[in-house]
């Protein structure tokens, strides 16, 4: 049965897209991996006064895109949401296979990856009854591996059976048309249900608009890393896709992935997407415009005709 309304679904339940307010469209208040040492975002304390921040830099919600077997910290997530006041929605899929134990990744293959998918966005994360509201995946660099198809194809699966947007890790902001080739042309997602992530670490702008034409949604997040040498074009991007059309389909979002990047540990953080991204991009793009992609394009790009 599918409900007669577009939801978000939020760790506090489902809620209509327009409460989402401003929104950090791609970020993580947790995060763990092997590929990042001693840089584990698993601290909740910390990730409430991060939250915070981002609250009195005028946030109003934030999607996590940290995935299974990457520390969700799922039963943390209500409480963060309801002190903090910020609205957080909670991601399920899997990332690539750098950031798993063989073991892990092993055990996953001997099971069914999209039941775990659907399992995650209807019944909840675990045991802790906290509903997953997206689906994240990702490619390779300029290229998908075996595990990329594998995860694109749980993802389409679990999509068919709830109507959750995927959203995509592209390394590097490459391979985005590889993506929309396998997930909408081989595997039948919708293109308005992608959500390509990094694309302003690759300033391409004819791939951009191609994969806009499309009808995938674009983000540009992470504009706050030191060694992203690309940052400095992003507002041209956002520009040139707002220029052709393509306003209705840009997001932004901080993706936050170490505990030195935090605002609450000297880093930029959360607030900067909103504190100096959003000015930025206001001088070449407009008020109008930054504002639709902080508010209307998310409130469209997670809300779901739940199955």
């Amino acid at each position: 049965m599918v409900s007669a309304v577009r939801t978000v679904r939020t760790v506090l339940g489902d809620v209509a897209p327009e409460s989402l307010g401003i929104c950090d469209a791609h970020d993580h208040l947790y995060l763990t991996s092997p590929q990042l040492p001693g840089q584990e975002l698993d601290s909740t304390a910390e990730a409430a006064r991060e939250l915070g921040a981002f609250r009195a830099a005028g946030g109003g919600s934030l999607v996590q895109w940290t995935p299974y077997g990457m520390g969700r910290h799922a039963g943390d997530l209500p409480e963060l949401s309801r002190t903090t006041g910020v609205q957080v929605v909670a991601a399920t899929g899997l990332h690539q296979a750098a950031h798993y134990a063989p073991e892990l990744l092993a055990r996953l293959r001997a099971a069914d990856l999209g039941a775990l998918f659907i399992r995650e966005l209807t019944q909840g994360i675990g045991d802790t009854g906290v509903r997953a509201g997206l689906i994240k995946v990702a490619g390779g660099f300029h290229g998908l591996d075996a595990h990329a198809r594998w995860t694109m194809e749980a993802a389409a699966e679990a999509h068919r059976a709830t109507g959750a947007p995927v959203a995509v890790h592209l390394e590097l902001g490459t391979g985005a048309l590889d993506v929309l080739d396998v997930l909408c042309g081989e595997l039948g997602v919708p293109p308005a249900r992608v959500i390509l992530g990094h694309l302003n670490r690759s300033p391409d702008l004819t791939a951009h608009r191609e994969a806009a034409k499309a009808g995938a949604h674009l983000a540009f997040d992470g504009p706050s890393r030191a060694h992203h040498a690309t940052d400095w074009r992003m507002p041209d991007a956002v520009r040139a896709l707002a220029d052709a059309g393509f306003a209705d389909q840009l997001l932004l979002g901080g993706d936050t992935t170490t505990a030195g990047a935090r605002s609450v540990n000297g880093g930029p953080g959360m607030p900067h997407l909103l504190r100096r991204v959003r000015p930025r991009l206001q001088l070449t793009s407009g008020v109008g415009v930054v504002e639709q992609i902080l508010t209307t394009n998310p409130a469209r790009a997670f809300a779901v005709e739940w199955t």
